[in-house]
């Protein structure tokens, strides 16, 4: 029997874990919960996106369901109402995918995106979950939308082509260009490809419509976002948070890139205004910052736009200032200048004096209330990670999650009180399962400046022994490994596993003001390693139940770089290396990943113009270092670390002599998506971790392998 096939036999009989910090101490429970495993991972149902109704008493919310036979994820709406005892009850029939709810103006019925009829169209339902309607019938996928205060608008972002004006114009030419028996693409410029897919030269493109008295979007949608040169909203994970309604309806505001010859090297997102009817071309309301500028929202009088700026360009990872511009003079100020955070969305409340917004804080993502007069910010949720909200009048709806749970539902008070759990999906597997428990730590790292990790204790502990360690290295650069329920690197299914897990917020995670984010940047290898090094260090002189000789690293995107980087650098201190999709050589890298500007602004430029700075920290000179055994993952479809940086690594490692495997997904992107493939990949990272955490075969490995 396979890895593969023995992890999902024993995560068959497996149920799982229930975590809680370590000055915490769970409950006995008599059924003798079982360990977290992988499969418990993946059959996780996944709570998302809550929208509260305006009157506060009713949340409806997407779940997640994993169909293990159809290798897929199945999206269902669900609704809570607000109350002492609140009872989710599923609201879209079985069988039918729903995604992207939005409550009516009046609150009466909720509308979502469905590809019932073959493909992705605008559905609507009543509150109490009858009269199931299609409300679009466009010639394309609808691929998100957005309701308009009046409650009749509609706009929708339809792939089409840039000289076509009409979604009829753009789907009769991807018909003929469908049939046509030749198969070549010809391209005039860069992001011929980007993140997992190639370019057919579609954009994404806002239109907007009227729903009828027939309860049916008009066919001949207007195309808002005009003749401009770019992806509204932006792609491959923006959404129409990327634009608002003006409160009359009639005039809609949206973040888009313009395109030209630049894109692949360019942050330079900028607000447009156009009205809804087509009768005036889209205005550019933020042409003077060259940095990022999006998130739009506007007061309910029509006289204050809200939204998230940077400041330098080309740079994806610098801190969202939120500004505030009068729509009729231009004039535009600060809010909260002095909170050193960056927001990942914003929400103004209804009487316009509060904006809410979550983000990274010390290793949490809360979610916040912003004064709009003197900035004065409120943490509303305490810890645990908010990934998203909406807001009423009488309350907020969010989904958190944390090490120790995934997401559910919260509500609370606009003045922090009343803080309560709506849902309480997964309850009777989290029952029978077992979590590490966990610890926020700090040491002095780089620069003797403080910084923070993360360690979790064996699902299985006994304190009188010692255990091997999962020391796992979190990507971005520019990122977290925060408190939260991670579907992809989740350290409860190594703790799980009997591993003690520890991870390191480096200099250049978020969460910690923007300075010690821009740490990172032309420093890949420097302070961060120097952080891991004596995070690693003050992790096990901490915890004496950590097993300091008996630890593997793993690590994906710019965790899998350091990877490479520590076979070269460091490789003495571990007995295993795993590297997923991580970067090999990255002067390379420069000339075949699909965002340039990343590369640019993290190592000082164009290649051709500065080799130094892009040869600085490579990890291909120290090639003739290594001696580690690392086990390498790379996803065929990834187009931003790509699949050769993967292949160099491997050829790199077998042509040293050096114990290595490559797991190679021909259908999978930077990430591992599909139920089967994650559960594939944790049982080849597991099988790894396993056979190098033993001291029997310490032997096999090849410490100085000879060339030539």
């Amino acid at each position: 029997m396979n890895a593969y096939l023995r992890a999902l036999t024993l995560g068959l009989c497996l149920a799982s874990w229930s975590l809680a910090p370590l000055n915490v101490s769970a409950a006995p429970n008599a059924q003798a919960p079982k360990p977290f495993s992988a499969l418990d991972l993946v059959t996780m149902e996944r709570v998302s996106d809550p929208q509260i109704a305006a009157d506060g008493t009713t949340i409806v919310y997407q779940l997640r369901q994993t169909d293990l036979k159809a290798n897929k994820g199945v999206n269902s709406l669900w609704r809570v109402d607000v109350g002492a005892d609140p009872k989710p009850r599923r609201l879209t029939p079985e069988g039918l995918s729903a995604s992207s709810a939005k409550l009516s103006a009046n609150g009466l019925h909720v509308y979502f995106l469905s590809d019932k009829s073959g493909s992705s169209q605008l559905h609507r339902i009543n509150l109490d979950g009858t009269g199931e309607v299609q409300i679009s019938r466009l010639a394309l996928d609808v691929n998100a939308y957005l309701l308009a205060p009046n409650g009749s608008t509609v706009a929708v972002a339809i792939d089409g082509y840039p000289e076509c004006a009409t979604i009829a114009c753009s789907a009769e030419k991807l018909a003929a260009n469908t049939a046509s028996p030749s198969s070549g693409v010809l391209y005039e410029r860069l992001f011929m490809r980007h993140w997992d897919a190639w370019s057919d030269h579609r954009r994404s493109a806002i239109f907007a419509g009227d729903i009828g008295p027939d309860g049916q979007l008009a066919l001949d949608l207007v195309k808002v976002s005009g003749a401009l040169d770019g992806d509204a909203p932006s792609k491959p994970f923006g959404g129409m948070e990327e634009a608002t309604f003006t409160p009359d309806s009639k005039r809609l505001i949206f973040a888009l890139r313009e395109a030209g010859s630049t894109e692949a090297w360019s942050t330079n997102f900028d607000l447009f205004e156009a009205p809804v009817d087509g009768s005036a071309p889209p205005k550019n309301l933020t042409k003077d910052n060259l940095a990022w500028d999006t998130r739009p929202v506007v007061s309910k009088d029509g006289r204050t736009l809200y939204y998230l700026a940077m400041r330098r360009a080309g740079f994806e990872a610098d801190r969202f200032h939120i500004l505030a511009r009068d729509l009729s003079s231009g004039s535009t100020r600060e809010i909260a200048a002095d909170w050193d955070r960056s927001p990942d969305g914003i929400v103004l409340s209804n009487d316009g004096r509060t904006l809410y917004a979550n983000a990274q804080d010390m290793g949490q993502q809360p979610l916040f209330a912003i004064d709009v007069r003197n900035g004065r910010v409120r943490n509303l949720s305490g810890q645990g990670s908010v990934s998203a909200f909406s807001v009423s009048a009488k309350r907020l709806a969010f989904a958190r999650d944390d090490l120790a749970s995934p997401a559910q539902v919260y509500t609370v008070e606009p003045t922090g009180l009343n803080l309560r759990q709506a849902t309480r999906h997964n309850q009777l597997k989290l029952d029978q399962l077992r979590f590490g428990a966990y610890e926020q730590f700090s040491f002095k790292g780089a620069a003797d400046q403080t910084v923070y990790g993360f360690v979790v204790k064996p699902a299985v502990f006994k304190a009188d022994e010692k255990y091997p360690i999962a020391f796992i290295i979190h990507g971005g650069p520019q990122g977290s490994m925060s408190n939260n329920f991670h579907y992809r690197w989740n350290p409860q299914t190594y703790a799980g596993l009997g591993y003690g897990v520890v991870f390191i917020d480096f200099h250049g995670s978020t969460g910690y003001g923007q300075a010690f984010t821009d740490s990172i940047s032309q420093d890949w290898g420097g302070k961060p390693l120097e952080d891991l090094q004596k995070g690693l260090a003050a992790a096990t002189k901490k915890y004496s139940w950590l097993d300091a000789d008996q630890a593997c690293a793993l690590g994906a995107s710019y965790g899998g770089y350091m990877i490479n980087w520590i076979a070269g650098n460091w490789a003495e201190r571990f007995k295993c290396l795993v590297n997923h999709d991580g970067v090999f050589d990255t002067r390379a890298m420069y000339y075949s990943t699909e965002e340039l500007w990343f590369s640019e602004w993290e190592f000082g430029g164009p290649e051709f113009s500065n080799v130094e700075g892009h040869d600085r920290w490579n990890p291909v000179n120290h090639v003739s270092k290594w001696q580690s055994p690392m086990l390498v993952v790379q996803g065929e479809k990834d187009f931003r670390v790509p699949v050769t940086q993967g292949i160099s690594t491997f050829s790199a490692l077998q042509r040293r002599g050096i114990p290595s495997q490559y797991l190679h997904f021909p259908d999978e992107n930077h990430w591992v998506l599909k139920p089967h493939n994650s559960l594939q990949w944790h049982a080849t990272v597991e099988a790894w971790l396993a056979k190098w955490t033993s001291a029997e075969v310490e032997k096999e490995k090849a410490p100085s392998a000879p060339e030539g």
